[in-house]
């Protein structure tokens, strides 16, 4: 998913994830007296995501020590939402505001330190699995609720996946449709349609899948698989304004402003081992860069003592500032993430294999790493898999490590000897203070190994839906993934698989080339651990010889917060900032 569409921690081969443990990889810190203590991504500790007991899935959540019940938490960030309806989440701060209002079969119980577990969210645990992953079964707790009071019923269950093939549904994950026995020709259930592989049964929902999938109880945590009341679904305009199941619920929201949550006071803390409820509101607000939000949690004062980012992180200015006086640093949540932000190519408007390498050769790592707030912010990226990540190889195919400023020299003889010096490069970037300067390093590098570079501006809250249109205009384009669960076929299929290349899909570069294609398809089949490793490794070669993508930056995380801000805690499961964990200090 991208925080890019989503941050998460990366496993193995799909057989790792059947039962037990799924490895996962990441580092964190605060305090600290200043930049040289900061995490790196190579090297980062491994941990592990295991499944958890009926036990584990039976709330009420764990009480965080020291905390208290009342008061507004405050949020700044940049933008506001482009999309609410689960269905339609495929981006994290999307994924992480509706944490508190939203609840899906599964979830992730976050402990004390960050770490996760995956275990039953409305279901009574993480599913039982049976014909070796193609049909899975979970069982609805009993006493959920709706913000009105109405139980979460199994014709809820049903509507939630069935409607994942309606036809307004264009954005958000595509996993539970491909693999549902009759998806390919299903259309959704607003024609009176069932689908017959969602089998109900009493309090029993069984999901019947074209092919194994020993990781579907993970898949089905994610944001883009949360319940979906029947009787509240205004289709189309339930992107603006979804109906809760959790311990908040919308109260009003003014679009790219400001939107405030309240407490649902039909939740029970009881049903629910995930979320904590601490204050009594949510007021998340909109519309602050970087430096605007850096500055007044420095200054700490009024509300903003009581305030988070759930996107913004320290600005580049100030992170020198920071991270070196020891009090401020005390207030950054600081942590590696697997996210590996990078450059798409339009494959099919940049189509020479030499123009796509001479962009790779002339890339200005360096200064963009420079702008983004030095190496307490990122590691420059040789590859499309983080460090951090289990099936990493490392390796550098275009000499980003011996010359991580560019190679305008070698970039411009590849150009020349595919004759396109002075090829146009039309290049879509965020409209932030941040992506503006990146925008500037990126024309300038690439003029300077004899391109024409037209830098376009696109809108931060609709970015990802503009670049994720077929008949874009734009040849390159800032974005950036992590797994969508612990597994590497959540990285190489969504992005790089020929067969999810559409409208709303994350195959940016719309590559579809063959033994690519066969690559993915045979290491998603591999049970061996060690052996699938090597599989995605290889894939992530391929790729780059291909020179589909400029791999930019691997990020550290560096959320700055308020002194009233209790218990900011990372949240391993949604690589987020642990909203339901957060209290309002008295």
């Amino acid at each position: 998913m991208s925080f890019s569409r989503r941050n998460f921690l990366i496993a193995t081969g799909v057989a790792a994830a059947s039962s037990s443990v799924l490895t996962a990889c990441g580092g964190s810190s605060s305090g600290g007296s200043g930049q040289n203590d900061a995490p790196k991504v190579s090297g980062s500790k491994t941990m592990e995501i295991p499944v958890g007991t009926k036990a584990d899935s039976t709330g009420p959540a764990p009480e965080v020590k020291g905390a208290v019940k009342g008061g507004t938490i405050y949020s700044l960030d940049q933008f506001d939402m482009d999309h609410l309806d689960p269905a339609q989440i495929y981006v994290s701060t999307e994924g992480a505001i509706t944490r508190p209002i939203m609840r899906g079969l599964t979830g992730y119980k976050i402990d004390e330190k960050g770490g996760a577990t995956l275990v039953g969210d409305a279901a009574t645990d993480a599913g039982t699995m049976k014909d070796g992953g193609k049909t899975w079964s979970f069982t609805l707790k009993d006493g959920l609720k709706w913000e009105d009071g109405s139980d979460v019923s199994m014709d809820d269950i049903r509507h939630t996946f069935e409607r994942l093939f309606a036809s307004f549904i264009t954005e958000g994950p595509r996993y539970v449709q491909n693999w549902l026995v009759g998806g390919d020709k299903y259309k959704g259930p607003f024609e009176g349609k069932s689908l017959d592989s969602v089998e109900i049964d009493g309090k029993t929902v069984t999901f019947r899948l074209t092919e194994p999938r020993t990781d579907f109880n993970y898949t089905l945590a994610m944001p883009g698989y949360s319940l979906v009341s029947k009787a509240k679904d205004t289709k189309e305009k339930y992107d603006k304004k979804p109906f809760s199941c959790g311990p908040y619920k919308i109260q009003s929201r003014s679009i790219g402003k400001q939107m405030t949550y309240v407490r649902n006071e039909h939740w029970d803390p009881k049903t629910d081992s995930i979320r904590n409820a601490y204050p009594d509101k949510f007021v998340f607000q909109f519309g602050y860069e970087l430096l605007a939000s850096t500055d007044r949690y420095i200054a700490d004062k009024g509300n903003d003592q009581y305030s988070m980012s759930i996107f913004n992180e320290v600005a580049p200015e100030r992170i020198a500032q920071v991270l070196t006086n020891a009090t401020l640093k005390k207030r950054v949540l600081i942590q590696v993430d697997t996210v590996t932000y990078y450059w798409p190519i339009n494959m099919t408007r940049v189509k020479d294999l030499k123009v796509r390498q001479a962009i790779n050769h002339a890339w200005p790592h360096q200064q963009i790493q420079t702008i983004q707030g030095g190496a307490s912010t990122s590691e420059v990226a040789t590859t499309i898999l983080s460090p951090v990540t289990p099936g990493y190889t490392k390796f550098d195919l275009y000499g980003v490590t011996k010359k991580p400023g560019g190679d305008p020299v070698k970039a411009k003889a590849l150009l020349k000897e595919a004759g396109k010096l002075g090829q146009k490069l039309v290049i879509a970037y965020q409209s932030s203070d941040t992506q503006v300067k990146v925008a500037v390093a990126v024309k300038n590098a690439l003029e300077a190994a004899g391109f024409k570079v037209v830098n376009k501006q696109v809108d931060k809250s609709t970015f990802y839906t503009q670049i994720g249109k077929i008949d874009n205009d734009f040849d390159l384009f800032g974005a950036g993934w992590s797994p969508d669960w612990p597994n590497g076929y959540s990285v190489f299929f969504p992005c790089w698989s020929g067969k999810n290349i559409g409208d709303g899909r994350s195959n940016y570069a719309q590559l579809n080339d063959p033994s690519v294609n066969k690559a993915i398809d045979a290491a998603a089949k591999i049970a061996d651990v060690e052996e699938a490793n090597k599989a995605w490794g290889a894939v992530d070669r391929q790729i780059m010889e291909l020179a589909a993508v400029v791999p930019d930056y691997h990020k550290i995380r560096n959320w700055m917060y308020g002194s009233k801000v209790g218990n900011v805690v990372y949240d391993a499961g949604n690589t987020c900032v642990a909203l339901c964990k957060l209290y309002a200090k008295k």
